[in-house]
């Protein structure tokens, strides 16, 4: 081949390559391939091997673990795997058996720890990218808390222009994240402030105030039980603690129908639980990928007479057919709710799309 033939198709194929939007400042890999196929590289002089391990079943990278090949003398280890779904992916890398995160990639907490994160771009898909918009601010409240007697953080999104308008007040959307996760999820992994800046530079949501907590509390004076998650009291928290805090500090409008409850995956459970008891309270509630005929009484939800009930799953998750049965109890029963499927697993890109839909909704 001509060498300046070469050159063009070497100078085309790096082009074509992408390094992840989630890698750290300046670093190359992982490098993401036209086909959404992955090549990670580790420096790992003396492993005798080197593995990408994804995390959880339902992780958009397969199952794996994929193993890398040595290079010597740089004793670096390299290695392609398959093409992965679009979105955001926990994953590993086993060093001779031992877990380790990725060094070229951000961490973000999931798993109950702090885990390496692979973002790959969709390209039929950017409204939760940021855009040339307005953008909102994303402010750390901390607060004493009665039920746990200790100092808990929330991530507080208020819209563009919030401090431009003094006297005006907002409604406010409690939003939670899922199992081994934090009060960050929204934010790191969802993106859920460049979804809100969107939706309304485009006019298609009412301002509003995003409030996200860490859905863990165990109460002041016991400790969890064998078995117990650790969330016992978060419920607590929420109406006595966390609810009163951002109205004091926050300029909200303190009223049912000013207020909504969501949450994904173990925050879906708490979200429509925590609702469900207190109708009052709330005028809407979302259910991301974790409601299901033990969480939602027919019954109950019909006398709660919510504005909104919304509930959605991405079809490749496992726990889908619950969520269909609840959806198909619910029409049974004649309770006005919102169903919503669609492609996608038990990962932040549904959930991701999820917000977009349900935002919009809010505080008509």
């Amino acid at each position: 081949m001509h060498p300046i033939l070469l050159l063009l198709l070497l100078a085309s194929a790096a082009l074509a390559q992408t390094s992840a939007p989630s890698n750290v400042r300046g670093g190359r890999y992982p490098l993401i391939h036209p086909d959404r196929s992955v090549t990670f590289q580790i420096k790992a002089p003396t492993a005798k091997s080197v593995q990408i391990l994804p995390a959880g079943n339902d992780n958009g990278m397969g199952k794996g673990p994929y193993t890398l090949s040595p290079a010597q003398p740089e004793g670096t280890w390299t290695g392609t795997i398959p093409p992965v779904r679009p979105g955001f992916h926990y994953y590993s890398v086993l060093i001779d058996g031992f877990p380790a995160n990725d060094p070229n990639s951000e961490t973000y907490f999931g798993w109950a720890k702090p885990t390496s994160g692979l973002e790959v771009p969709d390209p039929a898909l950017d409204f939760y990218e940021a855009k040339p918009v307005p953008h909102g601010d994303i402010r750390i409240h901390h607060y004493h808390s009665t039920v746990t007697g200790q100092v808990r953080r929330a991530f507080v999104y208020t819209p563009p222009n919030y401090d431009n308008n003094p006297k005006q007040r907002y409604p406010v959307l409690y939003l939670q994240h899922g199992s081994g996760e934090s009060e960050r999820g929204w934010t790191a992994q969802g993106r859920a402030n460049f979804i809100l800046d969107n939706l309304l530079s485009a006019g298609k949501a009412q301002p509003m105030i995003i409030v996200m907590e860490q859905g863990y509390a165990i109460r002041k004076g016991s400790s969890s039980e064998p078995g117990a998650r650790g969330n016992e009291a978060f419920p607590d928290v929420v109406i006595q603690d966390l609810i009163p805090h951002i109205d004091k500090t926050c300029r909200t409008k303190p009223d049912r129908n000013s207020r909504a409850l969501a949450g994904l995956s173990m925050g879906a459970g708490q979200a429509t639980r925590i609702a469900l008891a207190n109708p009052k309270l709330f005028g809407y509630v979302g259910a991301f990928s974790g409601a299901s005929p033990s969480s939602v009484d027919p019954k109950t939800a019909a006398e709660a007479k919510f504005r909104l009930l919304w509930i959605g799953y991405g079809e490749l998750d496992g726990r889908y057919n619950g969520g269909k049965e609840l959806h198909q109890v619910l029409d049974k029963a004649g309770v006005a709710h919102t169903w919503f499927e669609g492609p996608g697993s038990h990962e932040w890109q549904v959930w991701r799309k999820h917000l977009h839909a349900f935002a919009p909704l809010l505080f008509r």
